[in-house]
């Protein structure tokens, strides 16, 4: 090696992480561990290897960047979408990492779509012990939309979600324990002009994740509930250009790093249940 240490680093997270383990295994060179008192509490996180983890909508945005992630801590993953080019390009984005991936095409909005995926958790991963639930659309004031269009999105951000809770929270339940986690919005809270629809869906998922949460704590699930506000993803409708200059004034978050958010959830010690998490960007409404 020429007294130089290679190092490598697929994202900066990972970096001191794989520094450490590369220090460990080299004589001499591993940092000093730090004297401990008696009083000195090593906390623990839950590995993710070998979890099997049902993604909703895991094909764009938030959900496409938590198979990532997910795929890189080890776990097994299944994951939909509704669309054969979008699920594709996902399962391909995180197929380097080795882990056991499985997707195919379904409509959460449909009991049909819903009874499909879970078949497929039976099927592929042989039950489950955690549900990100994401899935969701863009919904406009109902006074904006067809009849048809904004009850489809109710299905989908608030129906879809409680179907899929209920599935999973049978599955886990069955093996003993597990985590349930619902990707909400700050627009249950902000109740901003024009998501009256897409807020009400958001609020309805709020409450029915810190209730559902109380109903479930004794039969040792945890449910958590993460917020995000302005996201890097497709539901947004802003064009790239939009995107790259908002994200640079600190006006909108990468889909990674809400992802990043529901890795540290889901790693938490067993004692400790993350409950709710509103991430924002620094600066959106500031």
């Amino acid at each position: 090696m020429n007294g130089v240490l290679q190092i490598p680093c697929r994202f900066a997270r990972e970096g001191l992480r794989e520094l450490y383990a590369v220090l460990d295994k080299i004589e001499g060179l591993a940092p000093a561990a730090a004297p401990q008192s008696k009083d000195t509490v090593m906390v623990e996180k839950v590995s993710l290897r070998g979890k099997r983890v049902l993604v909703t909508g895991g094909t764009t945005g938030i959900g496409r960047a938590t198979v990532r992630l997910l795929a890189e801590e080890g776990a097994r993953i299944l994951t939909f979408g509704r669309h054969h080019a979008e699920l594709d390009e996902a399962i391909a984005h995180a197929k380097d990492t080795g882990a056991e991936l499985h997707g195919l095409i379904a409509d959460v909005a449909t009991k049909e779509g819903v009874a499909a995926v879970f078949a497929a958790v039976d099927e592929k991963l042989g039950g489950l012990d955690i549900l990100i639930n994401n899935a969701g659309v863009a919904i406009k004031p109902v006074q904006d939309m067809s009849d048809e269009d904004w009850r489809y999105g109710v299905e989908t951000d608030f129906v879809g979600y409680l179907a899929c809770a209920r599935a999973a929270q049978s599955r886990i339940e069955a093996q003993g324990n597990g985590h349930i986690v619902f990707v909400g919005s700050v627009s249950a809270e902000n109740k901003a002009p024009g998501n009256s629809t897409y807020g009400a869906t958001k609020a309805g998922v709020h409450a029915y994740a810190e209730i559902l949460r109380k109903e479930v704590a004794k039969k040792d699930i945890k449910v958590t509930l993460i917020e995000p506000g302005l996201v890097e993803a497709e539901l947004q409708g802003f064009d790239d250009a939009t995107k790259r200059e908002k994200i640079e004034k600190e006006e909108m978050l990468y889909a990674e790093e809400l992802a990043d958010t529901i890795i540290f959830a889901l790693t938490r010690s067993h004692r400790t249940d993350v409950v709710t998490l509103r991430t924002e960007p620094r600066l959106q409404n500031a």
